[in-house]
């Protein structure tokens, strides 16, 4: 009899392995299917540019200044080296980028893999964006792992992961060719070892050495992938730190102290190490630049909170707030703000219950104080150093993967309730599956809305500006010029060029950038002395181009402004001279 039973658990355990495992893989073909649709639709931008580049091994410099170029010229720095190899890569981000390597030389890797395949070669933006969604896919089980290791509950775990599935968040950052996916991976890592730590410093037993150490080596690759993950680090240390300084809980082991000291020391070693190149580095000030509050006033102070606070709402919702039709933006706006009046009461509500509940308490207050830390450091970096990384909403990615794992906690345990009722809507009743489905359904939406790219869209959109180009200069030749910079203004330029490319226009577009001076009115000079070498008719466009003085290229000699309204277009301003 006693076999019998034995028997049949064993066959339960398996059955019930099996059928977590096939609901853990529909997560995974959501998430997939959701990364990789339209992935190559979107225009690259500036950033992009730079992964493909640096990725390379290739350089911005070789686009010559003050000269007329065409597209192949602006554009060679795309052009795949096969001679070029992982020291190229290394050497050009040391002396033309501030990014650290590791993501830049996956990339590397992953783009010579396909360089010889015919599709993926002639389509090099969706070849180095896959390997983002790739890094975004692992997240989905990598999340579930942690779910299951933190709470030991599979109904978490599955929630975690079905959340990280859609998260309109989660696949604006796989879309990208950038390090945030790879990032948001380390981050997981790195809170599985914490996790451990935590559980063995309460049980007062030794941390395993080899945890140390896999949780430096996370640590190092994570801080090497980018900079903000030092941030996830404070937030694990602010956690660990209470266990030194309460009476009740300090650690007693001196093993699980040398242990965890390791870890922490060799985290501390390469973060100084990366910290230094990072200040060293003559590019530093002029990619930072645009995140620098250069000015205070009552926006400057209001507008973290706002930024903060879109951030937030999409990791969960996001609808078609950025539709070119008002009806639509106005009726998805509604919808959301509906919808998080009905599920802020749940989720607080059932927050409240796992926070007071024995089993899940420790790990509740343990992921609340690291993205509390993180949120913390964040506005203090905004507000006391003067640089909004708000701004900038990929950079939440450090604590995205904590608010989707407190996210599926929460939902458990609204899961087996029979009612679960916000205050605001106290006629609709709806059982706790119901509630979690609906949210689950509300995050699929909003995927869908941003592969649909009508949210998250672009920064820069020259995918809008070259139809407008197409239409107003129909058979003529055209000069685009821009004042630069740094390399931001290159992938801007790059960006209308690669447009014209990938649509196979038929303007014939010819580019100028021109070293922009803020102190005397050099670039306008250099811009009339240009133009007069051009055989007419032409049109000029002017995209971002700055000068000292803002009136000065009011006219040009020969040239009629166009007096046209056309439609502005995010990220390039414009101003276009018939040039006859």
């Amino acid at each position: 009899m006693r076999l019998e039973n034995t028997t049949m658990n064993s066959s339960q355990k398996k059955e019930n392995s099996f059928n977590q495992l096939i609901l853990l893989s529909v997560w995974i073909l959501v998430g997939t299917v959701l990364r990789f649709t339209n992935l190559s639709s979107k225009p690259p931008w500036i950033d992009e540019f730079a992964t493909i580049v640096f990725s390379l091994g290739n350089s911005f410099q070789v686009i010559p200044l003050n000269e007329i170029i065409s597209i192949d010229s602006l554009l060679q720095p795309l052009q795949i080296n096969p001679n070029f190899g992982v020291q190229e890569v290394l050497q050009k981000l040391l002396t033309e980028d501030i990014h650290p390597p590791v993501y830049f030389v996956l990339s590397h890797w992953w783009i010579s893999l396909w360089s010889g395949q015919d599709f993926l070669s002639h389509n090099l933006i969706f070849t180095a964006r896959s390997i983002s969604a790739i890094f975004g896919i692992l997240c989905i089980p990598s999340i579930y792992g942690l779910a299951w290791l933190s709470f030991r509950s599979a109904l978490v775990a599955q929630l975690a992961a079905a959340f990280m599935a859609v998260s309109p968040y989660g696949i604006f950052l796989s879309q990208e060719a950038r390090h945030y996916t790879l990032g948001s991976l380390w981050v997981i890592a790195s809170l599985c070892c914490l996790v451990v730590a935590v559980r063995q410093i309460h049980q007062q037993k030794s941390l395993p050495i080899t945890v140390a150490i896999l949780w430096f080596i996370v640590n190092a690759l994570g801080i090497s992938t980018h900079y903000f993950f030092s941030l996830i680090l404070c937030g694990q240390a602010i956690v660990l730190m209470k266990y030194w300084l309460k009476a009740e809980s300090r650690i007693t082991n001196l093993k699980l102290w040398w242990t965890i000291y390791a870890a922490v020391i060799g985290t501390i070693a390469t973060g100084l190490f990366w910290l230094n190149l990072f200040l060293s580095n003559r590019y530093t000030g002029q990619l930072t630049q645009w995140i620098k509050n250069d000015e205070t006033n009552f926006l400057t102070l209001l507008n973290p909170i706002f930024q903060s606070l879109a951030g937030w709402i999409t990791i969960i919702s996001l609808l078609p707030v950025e539709s070119s039709n008002i009806s639509v933006v106005i009726a998805s706006g509604l919808v959301m703000i509906i919808f998080f009046v009905w599920a802020i009461p749940i989720l607080i509500r059932n927050y409240k219950i796992q926070y007071s509940s024995p089993n899940n308490h420790l790990m509740i207050q343990t992921f609340s104080g690291v993205l509390l830390t993180i949120i913390a450091l964040f506005l203090i970096i905004t507000y006391f150093f003067g640089i909004d990384i708000t701004r900038g909403a990929r950079y939440n990615f450090i604590y995205f993967p904590v608010v989707i794992l407190l996210l599926a906690a929460i939902l458990a345990s609204c899961w087996n309730q029979n009612k679960s009722i916000s205050p605001a809507f106290t006629r609709f009743r709806i059982n706790g599956k119901t509630a979690v489905t609906l949210m689950w359904i509300m995050g699929f939406l909003s995927g869908i809305t941003v592969v649909s790219n009508l949210g998250y869209q672009k920064y820069y959109q020259p995918d809008l500006l070259v139809p407008i180009i197409e239409k107003v200069s129909e058979n003529k030749p055209v000069l685009i010029t821009t004042t630069h910079r740094s390399l931001a203004q290159t992938g801007e330029i790059m960006g209308i060029a690669k447009q014209l490319q990938a649509s196979n226009s038929q303007v014939k577009a010819q580019f100028l950038l021109i070293p922009e001076n803020q102190k005397s009115d050099t670039a306008a000079k250099k811009l009339i002395e240009e133009i007069q070498t051009l055989p007419r008719p032409f049109d000029l466009w002017l995209t971002n181009f700055r000068t000292a003085e803002k009136n000065s290229l009011t006219t040009l000699p020969s040239c009629i402004p166009d007096t046209q309204n056309l439609t502005s277009v995010d990220g390039y301003e414009y101003k276009i001279f018939h040039c006859e």
